[in-house]
Order: C-alpha cells, then structure tokens, then sequence
C-alpha cells in the first residue's frame, strides 16, 4: 500500500509518464503500475542485480517520458542496492523523480559495516522523493506496519477530499486525509513505537549491531561457500541475503554423467533437492530464479540450456545467525 502511494502521487505530478524499475525490483510496481493505470516499463540489471547505470541513462535520453524511477535499497531476492548516487545525477539532468524502496533494506542506514557502494548509496536517500520502509521485515513487526515517506509535506494536497462527517477536529490536513486507506488500526503502529523505545534506531545501538551481525553472518557464509567446490556462490552480498547454487563440480554423478557438461537444468534441479532436503533438517532456505549473468565465476563448460538458474537463497537476518553458522554449514554439507 505504501508503494502504490507512492506512485499513485508520482503519477498525479506527472500525468502521462511513464513508471521504470529495475528488473529485480519487486513485482508489486509492475502490478500497482497497472492498477493506477500508468505505463511500467523494466531497466536491465548488471551482473550484481543493481540498475544498469547505463542502460538507464540510455533510456532517459531517447525519449522525455520517465516521470518517475523507483531505486530499489535492497532488493528482495538478492539484496543488491541500486546506485542511488549516480540516479541523483541523472536526475539533476533530465528531471525526473525518484521513489526509495527501501522495504527490505531501509533499516541498513544504520549499519556501519557496508561495502562502500551501499553505503554512499544509504548516505543519499534523504535526497530522494519518497521512501518506503517495511517494519515487518528488519523491523521486528508483524504485516500491515509500513509506511511511505515524501520528501515535500506538500503532496498532501493531492489526497485531499471532502468528508461530510470527519476531520472537523483541524483545519489542518489530518493523518486519516493524506492516505488512501484513510483510517488504520493502531496496534501495529503502537508495537513498533514500543519496540524502537526499547531498540531505538540508533547507530552503533543495539538494534544497529544486531543488523551488522546479520550482515556480517552472510560475508562469512560466503567466504565458506566461495572456498568450497562444492558451491557457487553468486556475487558477494550487499547487505544480509546470500545467493548460491551447487557448484557443476558436485554435478558429476552418475545420474548426469550421459551428458558431456554440466547443464544448467541439472544445476537448477540440485537446487530443489538440496531445498527439500535442507527442509526435513530443519534448515530452511528459499529458491530464486536468477539469470545466469549473476553467476560469473561459471565454468564455460556448462551448458547454457536455460535462461535462469534456480538458485538457494539464504537471508540471515537474526544477530542469532552468526553464532548459527557453523552448525547452518555443518547440516547443509550433510545435505549435499
């Protein structure tokens, strides 16, 4: 919802331009593009699912009708961050406005341990012109808790409407005006007050440390995945999401050994395995379908027999996970 208010006042300010995101943004601005009837369109990624910088600027130069970018701060799959910085300048140049969805990784502004890309990418986002944060995620909150952000107070006067039995307590424009759901309940939104009294967003606090934890849980379950043959990892992790698939090297069993080559239908169906397995362990991961591009480190002799690779991806956002990994290893080398 926050998202779809978001871009619902991009395309008020904006009527007749066009909506663009990367094409590992969530699905949702697809979908919400089309319920608000505004044209969607999908900017290609670089091979660390970041917005292609200059597949971007190409766009944006041959035709003036981009009225919004939507920058993703963490996307969901992979937890890549897109280069925020370099949006803004494009935007000085061809005016356009930019939307942070920063649903799952909005709360690394906190953290104090990124690679320097994310973090001038976090140093930026008060620049933009609308944010979404999503508390359910890093923020400890069950659903229904998000919320969108405007840089200008002023495009509350879109919302505006006339009730004939509400919001006579101000000539102000009231909370319950300037949203499309118009009222709310409270619980969640007294939840999270209560939990960040308890956590405040600090840096260097405790609710900050357990966010570099997480963070630094996924650089070392890379380096374990990277130093292993067994795996192939993708690129190195921008926040807290790790990406891998079992390495070709693990694929010449028997079952696939009437192929000359490792193919990328067998890799993707050692995946599954690998998933159910991990499962009936207690281990659980989740399966992404990337394209191969991610994978650069890919011997030349697999066979490219598909577009994507099915791929293990492994979030390890609780401080907890750091002191996990060796036993989270252990099982996942008993799977393998």
């Amino acid at each position: 919802m926050a998202n779809l208010e978001a871009l619902w006042v991009a395309g008020q300010l904006a009527p007749g331009k066009k909506i663009v995101a990367s094409e590992q943004a969530h699905y949702t601005h697809h979908r919400i593009s089309s319920v608000l009837k505004l044209d969607f369109e999908s900017i290609p990624v670089d091979n660390r699912a970041r917005m292609d910088l200059n597949a971007l600027e190409k766009r944006l130069a041959a035709k003036n009708d981009i009225g919004a970018v939507v920058v993703t701060m963490g996307t969901t799959a992979t937890g890549s961050v897109d280069p925020l910085p370099e949006i803004l300048k494009l935007r000085d140049r061809y005016n356009f406005r930019i939307h942070a969805d920063a649903a799952y990784g909005g709360y690394f502004t906190l953290a104090q341990n990124l690679a320097p890309a994310a973090t001038a990418a976090f140093a930026k986002i008060n620049e933009v012109d609308s944010i979404v944060i999503d508390p359910h995620k890093h923020g400890l909150q069950p659903y229904g808790c998000g919320c969108v952000l405007f840089r200008d107070p002023s495009v509350g006067r879109r919302y505006k409407h006339d009730s004939p039995y509400t919001y006579f307590s101000s000539a102000k424009l009231h909370l319950g005006e300037i949203s499309l759901e118009c009222s709310r309940p409270g619980a969640a939104a007294a939840a999270l007050w209560a939990t960040q009294k308890l956590l405040p967003l600090q840096k260097g606090g405790e609710f900050a440390k357990g966010l570099e934890q997480g963070r630094e849980a996924a650089r070392a379950l890379y380096k374990k995945l990277s130093a292993d043959d067994k795996f192939a990892p993708a690129f190195e992790p921008e926040l807290d999401i790790v990406i891998f698939a079992p390495s070709p090297k693990s694929e010449s069993s028997a079952e696939s050994s009437a192929s000359p080559h490792t193919t990328l239908v067998e890799m993707s169906a050692h995946s599954r395995k690998i998933f159910e397995s991990a499962a009936t362990k207690n281990l659980h991961f989740a399966l992404a379908e990337l394209p191969t591009v991610f994978f650069q480190n890919l011997p030349a002799t697999v066979r490219r027999d598909r577009p994507t690779l099915t791929t293990l991806r492994s979030v390890l956002m609780k401080p907890e996970h750091a002191q996990w990994l060796d036993q989270i290893y252990s099982i996942l080398e008993s799977v393998v």
